[in-house]
């Protein structure tokens, strides 16, 4: 099993399809995934632009160019959101993955394969919860 790898907002690289090492040990899943962000998420991605080195490399192929949590996380010299003042706060809120409303917005049962692949790796908020619920009870030991 792979050590978990987690972005500034939440998401896990190491789960993601088009994280650089899952991509070139599978091309197929640039095409999954292009249908997959579609039919979830209302986007679509060339398959061929559809592989990342995630956002905590410093110099890397990033697929969402235009994130508005990365640079901020970055500037405010936190690892990801959950360390934040003001979490949650609009950047972060634009890119909240909850599976309720996913599955709200499609309207149907989500197969599991489907939630494994498109929807648990950037399934961000309930992670970020979890973390600073852990960080605030390890600050209330002494």
């Amino acid at each position: 099993m792979t050590e978990p790898i987690l972005t500034r907002c939440g998401y896990r690289c190491d789960l993601c399809l088009a994280y650089r090492p899952n991509v070139e040990a599978d091309p197929s899943l640039q095409q999954k995934l292009s249908d997959g962000w579609h039919k979830y998420f209302g986007f679509r991605l060339p398959p061929s632009e559809i592989c990342c080195d995630g956002c905590m490399t410093d110099h890397g192929r990033l697929i969402d160019q235009s994130c508005p949590v990365r640079p901020c996380v970055i500037e405010k010299g936190l690892d990801n959101c959950a360390q934040c003042g003001q979490y949650v706060c609009e950047r972060l809120a634009e890119r909240l993955v909850v599976y309720e409303e996913v599955q709200e917005r499609v309207k149907a049962g989500i197969p599991e394969d489907d939630y494994v692949c498109f929807i648990r790796p950037y399934e961000n908020k309930r992670r970020l919860d979890a973390l600073r619920r852990s960080r605030s009870a390890g600050q209330g030991e002494s």
